[in-house]
C-alpha cells in the first residue's frame, strides 16, 4: 500500500466521524505520535490512538478542514485550520507510512501561540477525562 492510499483511508476516517477502529486499522503497533505541546514522543498504538482520539473529538467542532497537502514517496503533509473559541488554529500533521501502508510516524505543528495554547487546554482535558 502506498502513502497516497494510507493518505485516502485516512481522509475516509477524518469525513467518516473518526471511528475509533478504522484509527486502529490504520496504526502499526510502534507508531510514534509527537505532540505541538508534549515534549517527549508518545509511542505505540494504544497512546497514539489516545492521542489522536482526544484530538478528533478537540477539533471536530464542524470548522476542522484541510487546506493543502503533498505527498512525497512515505511521507504526507497536511495543512489544517480549524477554530477553537474564536481562535483560529492553524496547524500541519506530518504523517510517515511504513511500507504495509500503516501510520508509523504522525507529528502535529501547531501556530500561532494562542492556538497552541487553546489546543493544549482543550488537550489536557480530554486526555485527562480519559484516563
Amino acid at each position: 500500500m502506498s502513502a497516497r492510499e494510507g493518505l485516502a483511508r485516512w481522509h475516509s476516517y477524518m469525513d467518516g466521524g473518526s471511528d475509533p477502529a478504522a484509527l486502529e486499522a490504520m496504526l502499526a503497533d510502534d507508531a510514534v505520535f509527537h505532540s505541538p505541546v508534549v515534549h517527549t514522543p508518545q509511542v505505540g498504538k494504544a497512546k497514539v490512538m489516545a492521542y489522536l482520539g482526544a484530538a478528533g473529538s478537540v477539533f471536530g467542532n464542524g470548522s476542522f478542514r484541510y487546506v493543502r497537502e503533498l505527498v512525497d514517496g512515505d511521507n504526507v503533509m497536511l495543512e489544517f485550520e480549524a477554530e477553537m473559541d474564536g481562535i483560529l488554529v492553524n496547524g500541519i500533521d506530518l504523517i510517515r507510512f511504513g511500507e504495509s501502508g500503516l501510520i508509523k510516524d504522525f507529528k502535529v505543528m501547531v501556530r500561532p501561540l494562542k492556538a497552541i495554547n487553546k489546543v493544549w487546554e482543550l488537550m489536557g482535558a480530554r486526555l485527562q477525562a480519559a484516563g
